[in-house]
């Protein structure tokens, strides 16, 4: 199988990161277009195909990926229209905002089989949290091959177009949410005095503790808070000081925020 990914910026290079890192693929079978020269020879020097030509790429693939910004992504796309092949290849666009009904639109017959996609910048390290959505006429069969590649990079969830606001800010830019924690817990630290790289560290270990004890229990985080709050402690008294502040409530904003 071949892919190609058009559109090697920084979402579109992670992912084809991913794809090297999760070996699913021989990197010969895996074709990068891209104008930028600087992009293309990082990748060339991997043993990834590159080339300036997005019809080339995308006529030469099996699946055909489409990274750039939401607003280049119809230009792309009718560049692309005349080389791809809607009985033998599968579409998958990744980009914010961008509608599978205007996709249709733009391809009209030439549409093949068509996923939305929303990872986010972790699948460069195999840990992303994918959102994929199977927009109408696609087979079971096409589901599972795309859905088996972004499992190799992370784990994958499928859903439905009017959900998929809301995952990407759930955990594509929800991955930068969970920085700023960790950047306001590491400065934290510095006034309780740490340095500042190992108040990071500390910081970065804590919060993959956190999410290693809940994978394991399989507890609400509530529940598990719960049993590292002790009356009159510490933690609890620093939990309520970040409510005062409006922690919950910054949160549950920023998401709804960004999914407008």
């Amino acid at each position: 199988m071949k892919i190609s990914m058009i559109g090697a910026g920084a979402m579109g290079g992670a992912t084809v990161e991913g794809f090297i890192k999760a070996d699913y693929f021989d990197n010969h079978h895996i074709i990068v277009s891209d104008p930028s020269e600087v992009v293309l020879k990082k990748f060339s020097q991997q043993g990834i195909r590159t080339m300036t030509d997005n019809a080339q790429a995308a006529k030469e693939a099996d699946i055909v990926f489409v990274c750039v910004k939401p607003w280049l992504v119809e230009q792309v796309l009718i560049g692309i229209k005349n080389a791809l092949d809607p009985q033998k290849q599968i579409l998958v666009v990744i980009a914010a905002g961008v509608k599978s009904q205007s996709i249709k639109e733009w391809l009209g017959e030439q549409c093949p089989p068509l996923f939305l996609c929303i990872p986010n910048i972790a699948i460069a390290q195999l840990a992303s949290m994918t959102f994929l959505v199977p927009c109408g006429a696609v087979a079971q069969h096409q589901t599972e091959t795309v859905k088996t590649i972004f499992d190799q990079m992370g784990k994958t969830v499928i859903t439905d177009e009017n959900h998929l606001a809301a995952g990407t800010t759930l955990a594509s830019c929800g991955i930068a949410y969970a920085m700023r924690y960790i950047r306001a817990a590491s400065e934290g630290g510095v006034e309780l005095g740490f340095k500042a790289d190992d108040a990071k560290h500390i910081v970065m270990q804590t919060v993959l503790g956190a999410v290693k004890l809940l994978e394991a229990s399989g507890l609400h985080p509530e529940a598990a808070i719960d049993l590292v709050t002790t009356p009159g402690g510490v933690t609890i008294k620093g939990l309520n000081e970040m409510e005062h502040a409006g922690f919950t409530s910054a949160v549950i904003r920023g998401l709804k925020a960004g999914a407008k």
